[in-house]
């Protein structure tokens, strides 16, 4: 099932566990279908809910909007927000800044320091959290209704005054120099790190997000606070609360944590890209396994194509123990544990990735088997039968993917927000759906799957090109 909003990232090829017996693996399968035909059946039920949700538009005095699902059921509020900009707009030189910035918003704001800030943090009963994707700057938090007052006001100033002192700075920027170093000799990030690099050449998708051990070291308190100021501002942030507070209260925080914001953004242009497929990359290492990793052109969410997309992915490899390359890969020949496809979106690229892990000494094998499928579901697409299931699946699973808690539900609203679907996509969702028809899958299939695919191999030095 896809989330395409637009803060994902090309998948890094990552180990799986091989199947073993094949008497275990098919009890497994078994098992997970049974659960599946359970899922089936609850599906219109909360599918139905999620449609009911209440779901409005709140717009302050001073002009800031959020999405708000009011709910009363739960003494819980939970804000969810971005702003624009992200890891995309690291300077060059400064690589890691938006990385390093997320990670200082709790270390002290305003007039108090980090401790101090921490202590009140936790007297306020709230969670508090930021992170830095590659073309967002994403911020939430968790609080009692009861203690919403200081909470927000706890917000308030993280966002609109962070301090970025040297001690905290320095300390923060240790534990990420920490993990850099820990991952020098990882195969995997290793490889992440080299895909990147040929699929965007020297776009800024190809940087790495947490910045080098050169970058890092260059960074000033200073280059922090410029940086805040640029990206945070109005024009770019989107809004979502879910949980016990009305329209009327919301407003009124609203203006209190983004009023005094700047109103412009200063971002730095960042150009669409499509990625360099056609190429093929091995990160030779004496492992047991190799993974596999495979790219193909990727539908962004405001193409009139992205539904047939949608569909012709689960039927690839979206759909849990249904779809084809599980079936043909995993169930008939028990060459991986799990294999799977998704669509991949960022602000200014898409793909279609496929990722799996096997065998070293099976791993031509593998791929072998995973073209032939691509292929045949290029040339001759999907049939009714699946096409019916994938609609069912896609319109009944979206309320167990995307809403089954306050958290999921303010970040699937951000990212609704984020790909310009309308407060009442969630409503027009399953007919947009529906709509689709063979003849158009058909032809989303050939245009995506007929390309010839990015393709990386993480493991021992052999000849799997197939």
């Amino acid at each position: 099932m896809t989330n395409h909003q637009h803060r994902g990232t090309f998948a890094s090829a990552s180990p799986a566990l091989l199947v073993g017996d094949g008497r275990t693996a098919r009890h497994a399968t078994l098992l997970a279908i049974l659960l599946l035909a359970v899922v089936f059946l609850i599906l219109p039920g909360l599918t139905a809910q999620a449609a009911a949700m209440n779901l409005q538009v709140v717009k302050s005095q001073k002009g800031i909007n959020a999405w708000l699902v009011e709910d009363h059921t739960a003494p819980i509020i939970t804000i969810g927000f971005v702003f624009d900009g992200g890891t995309a707009q690291d300077p060059v030189g400064k690589l890691g800044l938006a990385n390093l910035m997320a990670g200082l918003f709790d270390e002290g704001s305003g007039e108090l320091d980090s401790n101090a800030f921490q202590l009140k943090l936790d007297g306020a009963g709230a969670e508090m959290g930021f992170n830095a994707w590659r073309d967002g700057i994403y911020g939430s938090m968790r609080m009692l209704s009861e203690r919403k007052d200081a909470a927000f006001d706890l917000l308030r100033i993280a966002i609109n005054r962070p301090r970025f002192d040297q001690e905290p700075v320095d300390r923060v920027r240790a534990q990420i120099l920490s993990s850099i170093i820990a991952k020098e000799r990882e195969p995997h990030a290793i490889a992440e790190l080299v895909w990147r690099r040929r699929i965007y050449g020297t776009h800024p998708y190809s940087r790495p997000s947490k910045g080098t051990k050169e970058s890092l070291a260059g960074i000033t308190p200073a280059d922090l606070s410029a940086f805040h100021t640029a990206m945070f501002a109005r024009d770019g942030l989107h809004v979502a609360v879910v949980g016990d507070i009305d329209a009327k209260a919301l407003s009124e925080k609203l203006d209190q944590l983004f009023a005094n914001l700047p109103q412009k953004q200063a971002l730095a242009p960042v150009p669409d890209i499509a990625p360099k497929l056609g190429q093929w990359t091995l990160v030779a290492y004496d492992l047991p396994q190799t993974s596999l990793q495979l790219a193909f052109p990727g539908i962004g969410p405001n193409d009139p194509e992205f539904y047939a997309a949608q569909l012709i992915n689960d039927i690839l490899g979206g759909l849990p123990f249904t779809s084809r390359l599980f079936q043909e890969v995993r169930e008939k020949r028990g060459l991986a544990y799990d294999i799977g496809s998704n669509l991949e979106g960022y602000q200014h690229s898409d793909a279609l990735v496929v990722t799996t892990s096997t065998r070293a000494d099976r791993a031509a094998e593998t791929l072998g088997a995973i073209r032939q499928v691509i292929k045949e579901l290029a040339e001759k697409g999907p049939t009714e039968t699946e096409l019916e299931a994938s609609k069912k699946y896609s319109i009944g699973a979206y309320a167990i993917n995307n809403l089954d808690s306050s958290s999921s539900i303010a970040a699937t609203l951000i990212g609704l927000q984020l790909d310009k679907h309308g407060i009442d996509y969630i409503q027009r969702r399953p007919a947009l759906i529906e709509q689709v028809n063979l003849d158009q899958v058909k032809a989303t299939a050939k245009k995506l799957l007929s390309a010839e695919p990015a393709i990386m191999g993480v493991g021992p030095r052999l000849d799997i090109k197939g």
